[in-house]
């Protein structure tokens, strides 16, 4: 029945002015707001949309994943324009000390929105 529809995903923030700078600003992406949403428009042609939610809740799991070439100079870039990465140290999730996990899966850093909700930079040649 929804073979041939286009979906896409949204999430939510409760600030939108911000989140938009955060998106367009730091991370360089094409941002358009239409009724206080946000568009974010992916490379492919995939759109994300970012809600308004006063109550919002940020996601504990990572809700956006971003694959690149090189994780190690796309860590340095962002930590230039002002991106903090998560740090974990668990049994079964550990990175190093600039915020990369390395040889247990994709090799992939964690940073959050200014909502709070977790986003990765994602080696390509290991991404699904």
């Amino acid at each position: 029945m929804l073979k041939n529809s286009k979906a896409f995903s949204g999430f939510s923030a409760n600030d939108i002015p911000r989140a938009k700078e955060f998106y367009a600003g730091t991370l360089g992406l094409t941002v358009s707001e239409d009724h206080g949403i946000l568009t974010l428009r992916l490379a492919g042609g995939n759109n994300v949309i970012v809600y308004p939610k006063p109550n919002h809740v940020p996601a504990t799991f990572t809700i956006l994943n971003f694959a690149v070439d090189d994780v190690d100079q796309a860590v340095d870039k962002l930590k230039k324009r002002g991106v903090r990465f998560e740090q974990y140290n668990q049994p079964d999730l550990k990175t190093d000390e600039k915020g990369i996990m390395r040889g247990n899966g994709p090799t992939i850093a964690w940073f959050k929105d200014p909502a709070g909700n977790i986003l990765s930079v994602i080696e390509k040649s290991e991404a699904p």
